[in-house]
């Protein structure tokens, strides 16, 4: 029994009777974020490691019940680093310990961009703590990456029949797909979005202003980018 030879390999660019095209297509959306993510750093400091434990416990625990009363707003909270150094004196014979340094940060994730204002108005507003971000985000599901592929490779397929169409040809089969890497946006949407602080008319019980934080939602750039391999009819040139 004779054995059937295997078929011959596709020449990789292609024959006079088997012309292939090679194209790129390329997407890109502006679209608005989905998640929100702020930084928060509770501080304590006091002259000997159990007072600064102390108050580091409790205005830790003060920033948590903070975040946790906005219920599902909140869609992720976890708790980084934790830290507590003694600073030493800068002069004199020896070294004495001045005070004792206490830092914990936490990270809050939020769907809900008007509670994220007044969460962080609030946290800002407790004792010792500080607030950054927001980073503005999409959810590693978000409909947006889909539909920028799907974009992407409707360009890739448009661009390759206007150039067999060149040749008064058309395409006969797809040969070759490759991603190269959908979603190029940076982690957090890039950075901070645009923060404005204002101060409202209310007044506190003191007469002083109460500050309101005004939060605008960074826009976000999805990218997807596809190579495309097509045959084409040979043309006749």
């Amino acid at each position: 029994m004779t054995d059937t030879p295997p078929p011959a390999p596709h020449a990789p660019y292609g024959t006079p009777d088997t012309p292939r095209l090679a194209v790129r297509g390329e997407a890109t959306l502006e679209v608005d974020p989905e998640i929100a993510r702020i930084g928060i750093t509770v501080s304590a400091r006091g002259t000997d490691r159990a007072t600064a434990l102390d108050d580091l416990t409790r205005r830790n625990a003060a920033a948590l019940d903070l975040v946790k009363s906005y219920g599902d707003a909140v869609e992720k909270l976890e708790t980084g680093t934790f830290s507590i150094s003694p600073e030493l004196t800068r002069h004199g014979r020896g070294e004495k310990i001045r005070s004792y340094h206490g830092r914990v940060h936490l990270t809050a994730e939020l769907g809900d961009f008007t509670a994220l204002g007044e969460l962080a108005t609030r946290l800002a507003d407790l004792e010792l703590t500080q607030v950054d971000g927001p980073w503005w985000a999409l959810r590693p599901d978000s409909p947006a990456h889909a539909e920028a592929r799907r974009q992407a490779v409707r360009e890739a397929v448009q661009r390759a029949r206007e150039y067999a169409a060149a040749l008064d040809t058309g395409l006969a089969a797809l040969v070759e797909l490759a991603d190269l890497g959908a979603e190029h946006e940076t982690p957090y949407g890039g950075g901070p979005g645009s923060l404005r602080m204002a101060y409202a008319p209310a007044m506190d019980a003191e007469g002083a202003g109460a500050p309101v934080l005004d939060l605008e939602p960074q826009r976000q750039t999805v990218r997807a980018e596809v190579n495309a391999r097509f045959t084409m009819t040979p043309p006749r040139l």
